[in-house]
């Protein structure tokens, strides 16, 4: 295959020449084994295919000659399409050329990538903020905030730039940046992230930190630093296919020489090297890989997984350590009701009173207890003059009075004690939403993010198929943290809490020291993971537009137990690879050895190179058999 090119392309450009190249082939090879075609259109399509299949290689074979003083393989490919033509094989040529064309568009369409992950970063900024400047509230450019401006943040605004709060207090919602799942109250003094949103209240907040050093900015460059991480095997790949080109290009000239010196006539000499050069064109070798991998690929989609090219699906095979965000990932990312203690009256009743409250309010936490009651069947109780109180509660008129929820803020506003039935809740890893009237408290209910039904299963699973280590990485509290762990089955050492996007990075790169490293998430602030890990895999369907762009594998399916299958997959597909080179070197070297010393006929050295490539695409072919399936 092509080696990486510096010169920027259009990863769909070579689409219509690819398919007009193989629509070339499919007439030529009809008229060859099917249907007799008229000549003048059998040398049309032998003509389209050449055409359409050697452009694009022979294009960037130039472009590596005149600015990088370098042969690759594109170069070998179109010569040896050439001298078989020459040699009267002017189908083996064509077939040469459209298999490469094949992998050349696939590894042209996985070249942009990075870049569409960055621009999705880019898209989390808000283009405006509201200035509190000497002259009133303006609208401005984000880009001219500086450090030290002033700017307000209303309810559902996005946090424009780094900023610290200078007055009023509220929740905000920092899923993008830490990945917690519930909103975080923030008072004056505490430092608001680029691109998380606010909640309720009005906030006015400082700018800390410019655009070009805000949090995105950072996780910007830690994504575009991770993908760089990769370029090792692109520069092995060109090392490897710039000497195999020069060897054969000098093994056939040499060959001419010395088949002239032994007393062949010049048109035998030229047969026999050209004979040469179709031999030790790499057809097969070059469609071995691909050949697995499309199967593979192929496969793992009917199974709901979508992996980004071969490197993906290879790298799958030989993780040793799988790490995983936390919320969104292991956790179902929505914050539910984990338990209700009602201290008066029925629990449905309390339940419904809760809902009642909750029924106006946007917050994450409402909308758990307002699902609760609706999956249980429970008409919440009707709620009169409602009113958000920031970083409290709620409040609100009932049938019976005056009635409110909320947190301990709330319950010390309005000159209650929290009851002993209460207490071991509140010192619990959850969040304790309590219900009361007036000074006298009714009960409270807990609520938390919970983990997905799968994910034990899955770690189970992924521990079984081989010695596998398992973390799991977060932003949240160390007590939430461990209290998911504990449910998953991990122990402490394996539970890491409390990170931002850059600790997430550094983990990955130290567990990068015992091998290769898998990480899995779904959030804006998984980016930079996702790319700095050997394999990034990203919850598809759940995960976010970011995720899906940094990563390299995406589960569409929110069962994360085929990752589990996944993997066993990428081995087979990596025992399929290896035979599948086996093959073909082989046959490769029996062909060169065969026409060098043995005056192999070309017909023969024909049936030998498409034998081996036939060969391998069948052995790739077997992956297709069994797709993906998560065992329940």
């Amino acid at each position: 295959m092509s080696g990486s090119h510096d010169h920027v392309e259009d990863e769909t450009a070579d689409l219509p020449l690819t398919a007009l190249c193989w629509i070339g082939l499919g007439l030529a090879t009809l008229d060859a084994f099917v249907q007799p075609l008229p000549q003048g259109l059998v040398w049309a399509a032998l003509g389209l295919s050449y055409l359409t299949g050697g452009i694009p290689p022979l294009r960037t074979a130039l472009h590596e000659m005149w600015h990088d003083r370098r042969l690759d393989i594109d170069l070998l490919m179109v010569v040896a399409a050439i001298a078989a033509a020459s040699v009267g094989a002017a189908l083996e040529g064509a077939v040469l050329l459209a298999l490469f064309s094949l992998s050349h568009t696939l590894e042209h369409r996985s070249m942009g990538k990075a870049r569409r992950a960055v621009e999705a970063l880019m898209q989390l900024r808000p283009e405006t903020a509201l200035l509190d400047g000497p002259g009133g509230v303006v609208e401005v450019p984000v880009a001219n905030l500086v450090p030290g401006d002033r700017v307000i943040l209303r309810p559902g605004a996005r946090v424009p730039v780094d900023c610290r709060i200078a007055e009023g207090s509220g929740h905000l919602d920092e899923s993008t940046v830490t990945g917690e799942s519930l909103p975080v109250r923030k008072a004056p003094g505490d430092p608001v992230h680029e691109a998380t949103v606010n909640l309720d209240g009005i906030l006015t907040a400082e700018v800390t930190r410019g655009l070009a050093s805000s949090t995105v900015a950072q996780m910007i460059k830690l994504v575009t630093e991770a993908q760089a991480q990769k370029a090792p095997s692109e520069r092995f790949s060109d090392w490897f296919g710039q000497r195999y080109t020069i060897a054969v290009f000098v093994g056939s000239f040499l060959s001419w020489f010395a088949f002239r010196a032994l007393g062949h006539p010049p048109s035998e000499a030229l047969y026999r090297a050209a004979t040469l050069l179709v031999a030790a064109s790499p057809c097969a070798v070059v469609i071995s890989v691909p050949a697995a991998i499309l199967s593979a690929l192929s496969a793992a989609a009917r199974g709901g997984v979508l992996f980004k090219g071969g490197a993906a699906l290879e790298g799958l095979a030989e993780v040793r350590t799988f790490a995983f965000d936390k919320t969104g990932t292991l956790t179902t990312g929505l914050a539910s009701v984990t338990s209700i203690v009602a201290l008066e009256g029925e629990e449905r009743h309390f339940l419904a009173l809760a809902a009642g409250l909750e029924a106006q309010s946007e917050h994450p936490i409402a909308a758990a207890i307002r699902r609760e009651a609706a999956e249980r069947g429970i008409v919440p109780v009707p709620v009169r003059d409602a009113r958000a109180h920031p970083s409290e509660g709620i409040t609100g008129q009932d049938a019976e009075g005056s009635v409110w929820a909320g947190n301990a803020r709330m319950l010390a506003a309005m000159g209650a004690v929290l009851p002993d039935a209460l207490a071991p809740l509140a010192d619990g890893a959850e969040t304790l939403v309590l219900v009361g009237r007036g000074a006298r408290v009714l009960g409270g209910l807990t609520v938390a993010d919970e983990p997905r039904q799968t994910a034990a299963e899955a770690l189970h699973g992924l521990k079984a198929g081989g010695r596998t280590d398992i973390l799991m990485m977060t932003g949240d509290r160390a007590p939430d943290a461990a209290r998911i762990g504990a449910r998953l089955g991990l122990q402490p050492g394996e539970i890491h809490a409390g990170l931002m996007p850059g600790d997430k990075v550094k983990l990955v790169d130290a567990a990068t020291q015992r091998g290769k490293v898998a990480f899995v998430g779904d959030g804006v602030n998984d980016a930079a993971a996702l790319a700095r890990a050997d394999v990034g895999v990203a919850m598809g369907v759940a995960g976010s537009e970011v995720a899906l762009q940094a990563a390299d594998v995406a589960l569409m399916a929110e069962d994360l137990r085929k990752l589990a299958a996944a993997r066993a997959l990428s081995r087979r597909a990596a025992g399929v690879i290896r035979q599948n080179l086996a093959i073909s070197i082989g046959a490769m070297v029996i062909l060169v050895t065969g026409s060098l010393f043995f005056d192999l006929p070309l017909p023969l050295a024909v049936l030998g190179h498409e034998g081996g490539t036939l060969l391998v695409v069948l052995n790739g072919l077997r992956l297709l058999v069994d797709p993906i399936r998560a065992k329940t």
